[in-house]
């Protein structure tokens, strides 16, 4: 990346975090939005709820927004998932507002998206090209990138539909825990294709959009389709456990609720990152078991 300023909310999640570590240690200048008052010169407080100056935005080569209440969190009650809309919906909108103020001299604005925008889509193969799905988390993905392309016509926005990613403190941390309990095994029959991404390339990936410039919707998921059997089987391996038990639909939905079994576990969706192979990126990572193996390493 050339030398420049890169705006990121969100930066202390799993994904902000790593992607502050990764621009520092190339010398990139990294300005981080936060809630408290600043502690740290890179530090500028915010108020999703309040107008952002754009003159925080001015001069940067891109604005990263990852903010977003965690879907990992469950149940999903009626005022969590009011959560997961507000906290993604407020803050999207204030920086877009910003982005739109600053019309044609706006830096890149990289927004946070998921691939669960194409909701339960069996037998299909799902590029950016593809329709939105009727699952709620594909109805509110399709919200969060509205909002993102409120910015206007004027504005380069690129939205990052990110899978699930393969790391102890994201999709996988559930995952190991039952498989080191030994009850893991097929998930509602486990064939269902389950997208997903290191985060080291999710990483690299938002980099090589910024790097790049690219606009649009862009799909950060692994080349190598794999289903929830091969995930799951890629771990108990990597644990030395078994992989046995099942849990049928009916069992998920009732622990978890409907909606959120629906989007997080039973979905079906081959998600194919052809923005990204068609601009040059290369994964580290390219298959589950490689991701998998990566992740729990030591």
């Amino acid at each position: 990346m050339s030398q420049g300023n890169v705006v990121i909310s969100g930066s202390s999640g799993l994904v902000g975090s790593a992607l502050v570590r990764s621009l520092r240690a190339d010398d990139v200048g990294v300005t981080r939005l936060v809630r408290h008052e600043p502690r740290a010169e890179d530090e500028v407080r915010w108020d999703p709820e309040q107008p952002l100056d754009p003159a925080v935005l001015a001069g940067a080569t891109a604005v990263v927004n990852l903010n977003g209440a965690s879907i990992g969190r469950l149940p999903w009650t009626s005022a969590y998932r009011q959560q997961l809309v507000e906290s993604r919906m407020l803050s999207t909108g204030t920086i877009a507002a910003a982005v739109s103020e600053l019309g044609r001299a706006a830096p890149l604005f990289v927004s946070a998206s998921a691939v669960g925008f194409y909701g339960d889509r069996p037998g299909e193969r799902l590029t950016e090209a593809a329709t939105p799905g009727t699952t709620f988390l594909a109805g509110l993905s399709e919200d969060w990138e509205a909002a993102a392309l409120s910015a206007g016509q004027d504005a380069k926005v690129a939205l990052l539909r990110t899978a699930p990613i393969l790391h102890p403190q994201g999709v996988l941390k559930p995952l190991v825990l039952l498989t080191k309990l030994g009850v893991s095994g097929p998930l509602g029959g486990g064939r269902q294709i389950w997208p997903w991404i290191s985060l080291t390339d999710e990483v690299r990936a938002i980099r090589h959009v910024i790097d790049q410039g690219l606009t649009g919707p862009v799909n950060l998921t692994g080349p190598e389709p794999a289903s929830a059997n091969d995930i799951g089987r890629a771990i108990a391996s990597e644990l030395r456990r078994p992989y046995l038990v099942p849990a049928p639909k009916w069992a998920l939905r009732l622990a978890l609720g409907r909606d959120a079994a629906d989007s997080l576990l039973l979905s079906d969706a081959n998600v194919a990152p052809e923005a990204l192979l068609e601009s040059g990126f290369a994964f580290e990572h390219p298959t589950v078991a490689g991701a998998v193996a990566a992740a729990l390493a030591g």
